[in-house]
């Protein structure tokens, strides 16, 4: 496994990952499928503002699961804050790819001089929880009934963590 920077040309691969959670999932409120050419963008605006975004890549070079951060708000004051996020092929779960990714993206932050992490969560998601505990962040937040998806409303949480 080889864990790099996100290149356009993954949006692809990205793409299909992502449209699994959208579609069959609660843990991203986006509703659509996005496409590559969305996905080229947003892994563009990230590098724009020179703010990571990781792949993980079996030997076939098959992308297994992605991470990356974006800025938390858009105020100058927040600018040493980050939300992290991570998604992983669903053939590739629970196998400690999402630990070894976000190794790799917390590196890369404390580098860049960012402060806190923050990890947003919809609820119940247990396997989530402990991989943003086992980072070091905390539970910082809990708002009830934020999100509507699937015809049930759902709560998200907030952790966070410092990185220096």
């Amino acid at each position: 496994m080889i864990i790099r920077a996100a290149e356009l040309s993954d949006a692809d691969d990205i793409a299909t990952i992502y449209n699994h959670y959208i579609l069959e999932t609660i843990v991203t409120f986006e509703e659509s499928p996005v496409t590559a050419k969305d996905i080229a963008q947003r892994i563009s605006d990230l590098k724009d503002q020179n703010i990571p975004w990781f792949v993980a890549e079996d030997s076939a070079q098959n992308i297994m699961g992605y991470a990356y951060a974006s800025k938390w708000k858009g105020r100058c004051a927040y600018r040493y804050s980050v939300e992290v996020t991570v998604y992983l092929s669903p053939t590739h779960i629970g196998k400690g790819l999402g630990s070894k990714l976000y190794e790799v993206l917390f590196e890369r932050l404390k580098s860049l001089n960012y402060h806190v992490v923050i990890g947003g969560i919809t609820l119940p998601n247990a396997a989530s929880i402990k991989l943003h505990e086992k980072f070091g962040l905390k539970k910082s937040g809990h708002f009830k009934e934020v999100g509507f998806k699937f015809g049930k409303w759902i709560d998200v949480g907030y952790w966070q963590g410092f990185l220096n």
